[in-house]
């Protein structure tokens, strides 16, 4: 019998697991909110900018782009971009129906339609997380990742002097995209210590032999920071921005090895913009409503990345942020697999799988998050953007008795009830809500994954339509 084979997601993961599953013989949907396939790992410019030379700020494009046009204009498969997922409903048996709507997020005339696939892969990939400090909720303050999206996918610069900063080899190509789009990057500051880096790369370094790829290309985005005469620092990180309407200097400090500041080595840097990212955070929201099981925060998947729900496959950083090689490794797997193919037929990609979640296990021990940076927060700080809800005002909640929970915290500061749904701030409310002895405050249950309009709920599917 042949399976169809739902895809949501088409980054690396995603794209790598309709291949599989082409490949496999089965007929594939493939559906990413974005216009073009890629993620943010292969954003593209639009296809109205003709560029000339699209891979001038991407690495592995010409793999990629063949495997884009195979998979694109294979007759089985199906291509729905600007489609999002809203919901998930689970049924007695087999994956859940699938709840989508097609059309850009910020457009009229969006159209619900409802999945029923005999097998489905998620692969929504992951953001940014970004600790909050002073002054982080001004204009010209975002994500790192926010940064490369505009850099890559627009050619828009968010500034002219930027300092990038936080932790992770991250930095490094997001630095590279802004200076390629034309930015002059001030600095790049990673917040752990030398030693800590170093002792997180350094052990076994015979494990990193595999990834070579991945050293050449630290290597370029090197290079890069040495050509523009950028400095690289360690062990400092931006712990206030300053400005009347907008950014305009930042403070940045050298911090312990826990990231708590030394007092004393603060310097005033004048910017207009700052790029900021602490690791990412994968978003899980479809595997909850999916009933999944997770595991250290990440979804808990087997050999063949098959979840605990029947028919529902994982792949790419939601299993673990090891890169975009380990997550095109699950997601020909998870495609593979979703397709009725043998596990065993894919040695190659289960090793090189098992590679991944080695190398994240070194990113992690590499690139930490000390506890130490709360010490960077004021009790005026905002903590949750959305809502405006302040280190203090959570700090009051948590003192009170029974207020530690995350309904009570939501309740009485109003903190991750915002168009984000705590997709920013939940972290670090979490990180204060345990620091006062209280229970972790925010998860990833959110039986609506994506903003939806009363209007569209309304209206009739596309398939009551025709009927």
């Amino acid at each position: 019998m042949t399976r169809h084979v739902l895809v949501v997601g088409a980054g690396p993961a995603g794209l790598a697991a309709a291949e599989a599953a082409l490949r496999a013989g089965a007929p594939v949907t493939l559906l990413d909110s974005a216009d073009q396939p890629g993620g943010q790992y292969h954003r593209m410019l639009p296809e109205a900018y003709a560029a000339r030379d699209p891979q001038r700020v991407q690495h592995g494009w010409n793999a990629f782009d063949r495997q884009r046009r195979a998979v694109l204009g294979h007759p089985r498969c199906t291509w729905w971009p600007r489609t999002s997922v809203w919901t998930l409903e689970q049924r007695d048996a087999g994956p859940p129906r699938v709840h989508v709507l097609r059309g850009g997020v910020d457009g009229e005339g969006r159209r619900r339609e409802v999945v029923e696939p005999d097998a489905l892969v998620l692969a929504p990939g992951a953001h940014d997380r970004v600790l909050p400090f002073p002054g982080w909720d001004l204009p010209g303050v975002c994500t790192a990742g926010a940064a490369q999206a505009f850099a890559k996918g627009e050619r828009v610069v968010l500034g002219d002097r930027v300092v990038v900063a936080g932790t992770g080899p991250f930095l490094l190509p997001v630095a590279a995209s802004l200076m390629e789009a034309g930015s002059h990057v001030v600095e790049v500051l990673e917040a752990n210590p030398v030693s800590t880096v170093a002792g997180g790369w350094a052990g076994r370094p015979w494990e990193l032999l595999p990834h070579a790829a991945k050293a050449r290309e630290l290597a370029e985005h090197a290079w890069d920071l040495l050509r523009h005469r950028t400095p690289y620092r360690t062990g400092r990180a931006v712990v206030a921005a300053r400005g009347d309407g907008r950014v305009a200097e930042v403070v940045t400090a050298r911090l312990r090895p826990d990231w708590s500041p030394v007092p004393g080595t603060e310097r005033t840097t004048a910017v207009d913009a700052v790029c900021v990212g602490h690791g990412f955070v994968p978003q899980l929201e479809l595997f909850v409503s999916a009933g999944c099981a997770l595991r250290d925060g990440f979804v808990a998947v087997g050999a063949d990345q098959r979840t605990s729900t029947d028919g529902v496959f994982a792949a790419g950083e939601v299993t673990g942020i090891a890169g975009a090689p380990a997550a095109r490794a699950e997601g020909a797997i998870a495609g593979w697999c979703a397709a009725g193919g043998d596990p065993a037929a894919l040695r190659s990609e289960l090793r090189h799988r098992d590679r991944g979640r080695a190398f994240a296990r070194r990113l992690l021990r590499a690139h930490p998050v000390g506890p130490g940076w709360v010490q960077w927060l004021h009790p005026d700080t905002v903590v949750c953007r959305c809502e405006e809800t302040t280190c203090g005002d959570l700090r009051r909640a948590l003192a009170e008795p029974g207020g530690s929970g995350a309904r009570a915290v939501k309740l009485a500061t109003r903190a991750g009830l915002g168009p984000c749904q705590a997709r920013m701030c939940g972290g670090a409310v979490a990180e204060l809500a345990r620091r006062s002895g209280g229970q972790e405050a925010f998860g990833h249950a959110r039986p609506i994954a994506q903003p939806v309009r009363l209007g569209e709920l309304a209206s009739a599917t596309a398939e009551e339509e025709e009927r």
